[in-house]
């Protein structure tokens, strides 16, 4: 219950939204300016210890999978309906916080704002010109920035960039000599390089398909690897997602990773204007850099 929501968007792309009717007419009431209300007589997670009940399973047919059971093309096709859904609620609102408002700036926080999906397509709906979206969900921050300003009456501040999170790395960081007395203790065996040796080392162990683990400076706040404490690998190398998800990280395959690139090459690659330094959209890649998929690919389905 309430774990793993999260993993609705990477699995959505799988599946075909079919569902998404059914929801609308059902589950969720959603009104023209995107306001909305859960039937709630389809949940059990304010009394119970689950998710959904047996009315749920009989709208849709069948009961929840059990863990680690084979996923199949229904749950595939029910979290392609639930993204679906969502994304037509974010849209909804976020026209009508611009008619309402006439703002040309959009803050965004909280779970459903981590989904990079959803705000890619908010964004390229054009209702607002700026979107940005604070990268780690935000309630508990915004409570303080609350008490901070309206309580004890103290001014906002612009850094000039109107980003004051300073890329997120606001956790601790770690001396050098802390670092080894540490691996030291733990038995690590470990070398030291110097900075320019590291980027080349690195840079020729990512060419042949080894996996990297990347700690640097301070660790950022928010749920994004955003190369502070990084898991790095090849894009280029088919099978490195499925190495990294089933050997590193043990988690399920469809579960995606983020390619990073530098900003000024943002526009070269893929079909978005600015940057997303904290990794809260998502965009199509540049048509010249798409490979034609072959008759045997399209017939696939699925994972």
């Amino acid at each position: 219950m309430n774990s793993g929501e999260y993993k609705v968007m990477g699995f959505a792309p799988y599946g075909e939204p079919k569902c998404s009717k059914l929801i609308m007419d059902n589950v969720v009431d959603v009104k023209e300016d995107g306001s909305f209300r859960l039937y709630l007589s389809y949940f059990d997670y304010c009394t119970g210890l689950r998710m959904t009940n047996e009315k749920f399973d009989a709208l849709f047919e069948a009961p929840p999978r059990s863990p680690e059971s084979q996923l199949t093309q229904r749950e595939m096709d029910l979290a392609a309906s639930i993204q679906d859904v969502t994304e037509e609620i974010v849209l909804r609102l976020g026209r009508s916080i611009a008619k309402e408002t006439g703002e040309g700036n959009l803050c965004l926080a909280g779970g459903v704002a981590l989904n990079c999906v959803a705000n890619d397509k908010l964004l390229r709906d054009k209702s607002f010109d700026n979107i940005w979206i604070q990268p780690a969900a935000g309630g508990a921050l915004g409570t303080a920035l609350i008490a901070h300003h309206d309580f004890q009456g103290q001014p906002r501040k612009l850094n000039g960039v109107m980003d004051g999170m300073k890329g997120s790395y606001l956790g601790p960081e770690f001396a050098q000599d802390d670092i080894e007395k540490r691996r030291t203790a733990a038995g690590v065996k470990f070398t030291f390089q110097p900075d320019d040796e590291t980027t080349e080392n690195t840079v020729s162990a990512l060419t042949e398909g080894k996996v990297v683990g990347w700690f640097q400076g301070r660790m950022k706040f928010g749920p994004r690897a955003l190369g502070g404490r990084s898991i790095l690998g090849n894009p280029r190398d088919p099978a490195m997602q499925k190495t990294l998800n089933l050997r590193v990280k043990y988690r399920e395959s469809f579960r995606p990773f983020a390619p990073s690139v530098l900003a000024e090459d943002v526009g070269k690659w893929f079909e978005h204007k600015g940057i997303s330094p904290y990794m809260l959209m998502v965009a199509n890649v540049k048509e010249n850099h798409r490979r034609k998929m072959t008759a045997e690919e399209q017939a696939l389905f699925g994972i």
